[in-house]
């Protein structure tokens, strides 16, 4: 008798999901527990485990699909390890329908996700030759792109050799193939979040510039004893991160939220710290900043980053957060405009840091200059006090004692 497959419980008032890929196809083993789905909620991808020991049955739902809580999205027959497919016949068997856009490869099947498919057809790189890094040794994009400059970088000699991936559509112009990809769940509510942002919020921007010496000079100096007894490495968030906490007790506006015709301010600070994921911009929540030590949110951050790089963040590390910090600097940016995070008031944006000439006592300098951003909802927070709160975050920057008396 078949046993069922259904959607678990997804967190607190989501109610559906999309299927982001099969990890297991019909007629393979599977083991008790064995992750055999990723569903893609509105934050975070789920891996649906099976509830028994048997094999693959048939697949209620396909990829793409929008399924809600408790439906039946496969079957799990009963039997053994035995009774599923051996490796040679499962290599030999045909391609699910959403591999079709994927190159042709040596004759091993790779599941992908749709950002890696996407990936892996723009760079024309051969997925079965990369090996991957993510859960379960999954490819993941930066997997891809890794590959892609391998390739590009390799002498001319050894490309000729190399064998062509499969055309994605062999009626294509040359030069003139497109591709069309339903988004991704997190893709949609991202846009929706972000443009309601901008049509309920009265959002402002204001900017400042911070003279990185110090803390430059602080992290050169104590980066190696801070990585050998902390097991982490000092980063700039850490420092921007204490300066906000600083700036947000001053001017509390600026970590507050509005509800409704009220305002509710927080006793605690909880930082949202935006991360890159191969579906997309994440911000998990690094929880009481104000309250842990440099090295602890180091420590939050690094796991955030590699956990969303896996694909292994869950909802609880990205609800709530009373302030987001933005980090395009990494990317090279050197000035934006970040949209604040609902129901947040606020966004911190940081950049590039680059050497430019300023004056100091009267005489022109060369400084690492950083420009820092301050975007917020007008409706709550005054000019004056994002122009004050941007400012402790300046000259906390700027003399990095001022975090450790809490001036």
């Amino acid at each position: 008798m078949a046993t069922e497959v259904k959607v678990p419980v997804l967190g607190e008032s989501v109610t559906e999901a999309t299927v982001g890929e099969w990890l297991k196809q019909p007629g393979e083993a599977v083991a008790a527990d064995e992750p055999i789905a990723s569903l893609e909620t509105d934050k975070v991808a789920i891996d649906v485990p099976s509830p028994v020991a048997g094999v693959m049955g048939e697949h209620k739902a396909a990829v793409g699909d929008t399924v809600e809580v408790d439906a039946v999205i496969a079957l799990i027959e009963a039997g053994s390890g035995a009774a599923a497919k051996p490796a040679a016949a499962k290599e030999a068997a045909p391609a699910p329908a959403a591999a079709k856009e994927e190159p042709a490869a040596s004759g091993d099947t790779v599941t992908m996700s749709p950002a890696v498919r996407r990936a892996v057809l723009e760079h024309g790189v051969d997925p079965t030759t990369i090996k991957g890094t993510g859960k379960d040794g999954r490819l993941t994009k930066e997997d891809v792109l890794a590959a892609a400059k391998a390739k590009e970088t390799a002498p001319a000699a050894a490309q000729a050799t190399a064998p062509s991936p499969a055309p994605v559509a062999a009626t294509a112009a040359p030069g003139r193939n497109t591709e069309r990809v339903k988004m991704t769940r997190m893709r949609q509510t991202i846009a929706k979040r972000l443009k309601g942002a901008q049509e309920n919020a009265a959002l402002l921007t204001t900017f400042n510039d911070v003279d990185m010496s110090a803390v430059i000079e602080a992290r050169n100096k104590y980066k190696d004893l801070f990585a050998k007894k902390h097991d982490v490495r000092l980063g700039f968030m850490g420092f921007f991160a204490k300066a906000a906490c600083l700036a947000l007790k001053d001017v509390p506006s600026v970590n507050a939220y509005i509800e409704g015709d009220e305002i509710v301010y927080h006793d605690y600070i909880d930082i949202s710290v935006a991360v890159s994921a191969p579906n997309g911009l994440v911000v998990p929540v690094v929880r009481d900043a104000d309250k842990k030590s440099f090295a602890r949110i180091e420590k939050d951050i690094a796991n955030f980053g590699q956990r969303a790089k896996e694909g292994t963040l869950t909802m609880e590390d990205m609800s709530g957060g009373t302030f987001t910090i933005s980090n395009g600097g990494v990317f090279g940016s050197l000035m934006s405009t970040p949209i604040i995070n609902p129901p947040q008031s606020a966004v911190l944006g940081l950049h590039r840091i680059d050497e430019r000439p300023v004056v100091v006592n009267g005489e022109i300098v060369i400084r690492p200059m950083m420009y820092i951003a301050l975007s917020y909802d007008h409706r709550l927070i005054d000019g004056r006090e994002a122009v004050t709160a941007l400012k402790i975050i300046k000259e906390a920057i700027e003399d990095p004692t001022r975090m450790l008396i809490d001036l």
